[in-house]
C-alpha cells in the first residue's frame, strides 16, 4: 500500500526544481480534503447545510460549505508558506498571503464544486490548480501570477466526495488517484497512469436546457441519441450536476461532459481558471481532450478572474464530433 506522501516523494526527480515544495503544496490540500471529508459527512448533524445568505461576485448564493470549505483550503495554504496567494471561485479578488511573499506558487479553486448537491447526500468535489508565480519572490503576488494560460500549470487534481472519498492529480506525468481511507488517516494509491477507455458511450449535459443551446450542441445531442451499432450509439446519458462527480464518471467508463453558452450565460457558465482548466490538464493527461467547442481550453488567455468559457471535455473522438457539429452549425446560443 502506497501513501499519497510516499508517491509524490518517489516521483519527485520528475520536477527538480520543486526541492519538496510541490510535496508540501498537495500536502496541504491533502489536509484541507480530510477536513472537508468530515464536515460533509456529518451533513445533516451540524449546521452546514443551506445558503449563507451571501452571494458571491457573480450574484450567486454562496452555500454554507462552500464558505468552510474555501476557508479550511486557505488556512492549510497560507500555512506552509509555500504559496504566496489563492484565486478562488468564493472570492471576489485574489488573495494575498502575507508574510509568504517568497511563495513561489500560486493556487486557484473552486472549494467545493456542486455544493447545492450537499442537501440530497450527492457527490460534491474540490477542484484546484498549481502556478509558479511570475512575479519576482519576495513581492506581493499581482492579478499577472494568476492570469496565466492553462498550458502553464505545474499541477492539477480534484478531490471527490462521493461513496468514498479519492483524491486524483496530475503535475503533467500522467493521473493518479487515491483513495481515503478514513481508519488510517491516508489517501492510498488505487490507480497509477489513469486514461480514458479508448471509445466512450456516456455524455452529461442537463438536457433541461435544451432548448437554450446552440444548434450545433442541440444536434450533436440528436447524434448522441441516433442508433448506430459500428459507434455504440445511443449513447447513455448520465448528469450529476457536479462538474467533478460527472468527470470522473467520464475519466473510468468513457464519455463527455458538456456545459455549452445558453441563453442566460452567453459566455458559457464555468468558470476557466477554478474549473476548465484544471479539468482540461488532466483530461489531456488522460489521453483526452477539452474544448470551448472551437479551440483548445488550455491555451485561452484568460482575460478577468473569474471568466467564464463554454466546456466540452472527455474522450478526444467525442470532443471532435462536439466541435464538428459547432463548425457545421455557426449559430449562437439563442437570446
Amino acid at each position: 500500500m502506497k501513501t499519497l506522501g510516499e508517491f509524490i516523494v518517489e516521483k519527485q526527480h520528475d520536477f527538480p526544481h520543486a526541492t519538496g515544495e510541490l510535496t508540501a503544496l498537495i500536502s496541504a490540500i491533502k489536509l484541507g480534503a480530510k477536513v472537508i471529508h468530515r464536515d460533509i459527512n456529518k451533513a445533516g448533524l451540524v449546521d452546514i447545510l443551506g445558503t449563507s445568505g451571501v452571494e458571491n461576485i457573480q450574484g450567486e448564493q454562496q452555500m454554507k460549505l462552500d464558505l468552510f470549505a474555501n476557508e479550511k483550503l486557505k488556512s492549510a495554504l497560507k500555512a506552509r508558506g509555500i504559496v504566496a496567494g489563492i484565486a478562488s471561485e468564493e472570492e471576489d479578488e485574489f488573495v494575498i498571503f502575507e508574510g509568504v511573499e517568497d511563495g513561489k506558487y500560486v493556487v486557484l479553486m473552486d472549494p467545493l464544486d456542486g455544493s447545492s448537491n450537499i442537501d440530497v447526500n450527492v457527490s460534491v468535489g474540490t477542484i484546484f490548480s498549481i502556478y509558479h508565480r511570475i512575479t519576482p519572490t519576495g513581492t506581493p503576488v499581482t492579478e499577472e501570477d494568476f492570469m496565466q494560460p492553462g498550458t502553464q500549470q505545474v499541477a492539477a487534481g480534484y478531490v471527490v466526495y462521493g461513496s468514498s472519498t479519492m483524491l486524483v492529480y496530475t503535475t503533467g506525468h500522467g493521473v493518479h488517484a487515491f483513495t481515503y481511507d478514513p481508519s488510517l488517516g491516508l489517501f492510498c494509491l488505487s490507480q497509477e497512469r489513469m486514461t480514458f477507455p479508448p471509445q466512450g458511450s456516456t455524455y452529461s449535459i442537463n438536457e433541461g436546457y435544451y432548448s437554450r443551446f446552440p444548434k450545433g450542441v442541440k444536434r450533436y445531442i440528436k447524434f448522441c441519441q441516433e442508433d448506430d451499432e459500428a459507434s455504440r450509439r445511443p449513447y447513455t446519458s448520465r448528469y450529476i450536476g457536479s462538474l467533478v462527480a460527472d468527470f470522473h464518471r467520464n475519466l473510468l467508463k468513457g464519455g463527455i461532459y458538456l456545459y455549452p453558452s445558453t441563453a442566460q450565460y452567453p459566455n458559457g457558465k464555468l468558470r476557466l481558471l477554478y474549473e476548465c482548466n484544471p479539468m482540461a490538464f488532466l483530461a489531456e493527461q488522460a489521453g483526452g481532450k477539452a474544448s470551448d467547442g472551437a479551440n483548445r481550453i488550455l491555451e485561452l488567455k484568460p482575460q478577468t478572474i473569474h471568466q467564464r468559457s463554454p466546456f466540452f471535455v472527455g474522450n478526444t473522438s467525442m470532443v471532435d464530433d462536439v466541435e464538428r457539429f459547432m463548425r457545421e452549425n455557426p449559430e449562437q446560443a439563442p437570446r
